[in-house]
């Protein structure tokens, strides 16, 4: 398995081998340097795609599950747009999970406690979402967990298992973190790119190509065009008989423990 340790002492052995044989022959210093260059290569890419399990175990989906089940969620919330996706859900019979973002959980938490309450399932998705969340050492990135955790808590009166780190990325900090929380990291394996684009066709299109059994979606509940491809993307799951389930149901994995 392609993980940080085994990478990292693959080229840790290559940097020894390439430093042993300077000792009786000379190594030009680019060999060094290349060598370098792949070792970061292979860790930008592997954090950055959380479906790598580079840094930690990523469940982005049900590779077993046959039958035309997927699984939706939502990041980034709650705001003013989740009520709407709230509606449409409801319109369609369909169960989501929503990681929350632990500023925007003090901000509206009678939004989360609606979720809540019509079914849906709550993840943390850390306190501010910062751009720099990548960067932080694993005591930070506890205090972020744990504040949300503590602020879900009060509204769900148990203890939060699912965690979707910010964009995506994992790094050495957040699994030496989340071993310490003992959190789930939830991912995806269809993204929507609604975060990054306002082309509601692109994003609808994008999506469909991409649906298949076991999957889960990832959308946000943080803008008005996400809410319209929502809307179109729950009308295409009909008419192609495909069934949204839970995350939990989906990963057979608790969302709470009491």
């Amino acid at each position: 398995m392609i993980t940080h340790k085994n990478i990292s002492l693959f080229f840790i052995f290559l940097l020894l081998l390439l430093l042993l044989l300077n000792l009786y022959t000379a190594i030009n210093f680019w060999w060094f340097a290349i060598i370098v260059s792949i070792w970061f290569v292979f860790n930008l890419v592997g954090s950055s795609l959380i479906s790598s399990n580079y840094h930690v175990k990523a469940f982005c989906r049900n590779a077993l599950e046959k039958e035309k089940k997927i699984a939706l969620t939502f990041d980034d919330g709650p705001g003013i747009y989740t009520l709407e996706i709230l509606d449409l859900l409801k319109k369609y019979n369909v169960k989501a999970t929503f990681f929350c973002i632990g500023k925007n959980i003090e901000m509206y938490p009678e939004i989360v406690k609606q979720i809540i309450d019509e079914g849906h399932l709550i993840g943390n998705h850390s306190y501010g979402h910062s751009p720099f969340f990548d960067f932080y050492n694993a005591k930070k990135i506890i205090e972020e967990i744990q504040k949300t955790d503590t602020l879900l808590e009060k509204l769900t009166s148990k203890k939060i298992n699912f965690f979707r780190p910010p964009y995506g990325v994992t790094t050495p900090s957040i699994r030496r973190a989340l071993k310490i929380t003992g959190h789930k990291v939830i991912g995806w394996n269809i993204r929507s790119l609604d975060g990054g684009t306002k082309n509601k066709k692109l994003i609808f299109n994008r999506i469909i190509k991409r649906v298949s059994p076991g999957g889960i979606v990832l959308l946000h509940d943080t803008a008005s065009h996400s809410v319209l491809v929502l809307e179109q993307f729950l009308q295409f799951l009909q008419q192609n008989n495909y069934k949204v389930i839970s995350t939990e149901e989906l990963l057979n994995l608790k969302p709470y423990e009491d």
